[in-house]
């Protein structure tokens, strides 16, 4: 139901003020649905909630197709649910079909960001930078206003780790949300658990000669040293690639996710660590 200054109902008479003339100063994001449609009323609520939860960052302006056949013949309309995004006065976005959140806040990101997309865009600015901490409140931020963010979560962990603080990391990783991140917070578990045992225990002893490069490798991690661990481990793993029952393996793929996906050193470390492997 709508109960929100920023959810109206537009018509062919208004269409020109609500959306065109509103969208100059601020984003207008306009769903054409129609009562039969069982997949508009899946959408709606979710594109409501947004609306809700962006207080004002755009406006969400919903047209009845069957009751303004002129709107929907004039912005090519061919599926319900049809959605637009107007700036200034021009469709910038649009999709077709019902979709899940996630990739509506996504749609939504690109056409209006609002003051957590800003923050979590700082975060992983600041990641990359390597001013953990700062991210970290970042992310925080974030949070507030959405508790179950999956970028923003596994922003957090990251920033733990690389703090050493892994059992702000576990908190966050064992009970990560279902979402696109699950995968990539999974990878960073076995780095977490490996800082929370070397941690609880610091002078542990193993029964080979590169247990002390290993405990070496996962304290530079936790010191931010990303690099300076990745080395560690793929000298290790160039000694024996089975080293730890496979232990050495799952903390360079943590690392390396810990790392800027895009860097050309990140990029030179994948090439060297699958050729290892293969």
């Amino acid at each position: 139901m709508m109960s929100s200054e920023h959810i109206i109902e537009v018509n062919e008479a208004s269409f020109q003020n609500d959306v065109v003339l509103y969208s100059q100063t601020t984003p207008v994001v306009v769903d054409f649905w129609a009562e039969w449609c069982q997949p508009c009323h899946m959408l709606s609520p979710i594109l409501e909630k947004l609306a809700r939860e962006a207080n004002g960052a755009f406006r969400l302006a919903k047209v009845n197709a069957d009751d303004n056949p002129n709107l929907t013949l004039a912005f090519n309309v061919r599926g319900l649910p049809t959605v637009k995004g107007f700036l200034k006065g021009q469709v910038v976005a649009e999709f077709v079909g019902a979709q899940p959140e996630g990739a509506l806040r996504d749609f939504l990101r690109k056409l209006a960001p609002t003051q957590s997309d800003l923050n979590l865009e700082k975060g992983h600015s600041l990641l990359r930078a390597s001013h953990w901490a700062d991210a970290g409140e970042a992310f925080r931020q974030v949070l507030k206003s959405r508790p179950d963010d999956g970028p923003a979560l596994l922003g957090l962990a990251k920033s733990h780790l690389a703090q050493g603080r892994p059992a702000d990391a576990l908190v966050v990783l064992r009970d990560f949300p279902a979402s696109k991140q699950y995968g990539a917070a999974q990878s960073l578990l076995p780095l977490a658990q490996a800082m929370a045992r070397l941690e609880a225990n610091p002078s542990e002893e193993g029964d080979d000669d590169l247990t002390p490069a290993y405990a070496r490798a996962i304290r530079l991690a936790g010191r931010g040293n990303l690099a300076a661990a990745a080395d560690g481990l793929l000298e290790i793993l160039r000694q024996n690639k089975n080293y730890g029952g496979g232990a050495a393996r799952q903390l360079m793929v943590a690392v390396l996710e810990l790392m800027d996906a895009d860097s050309e050193m990140t990029r030179d470390y994948r090439r060297e660590f699958s050729a290892l492997l293969f």
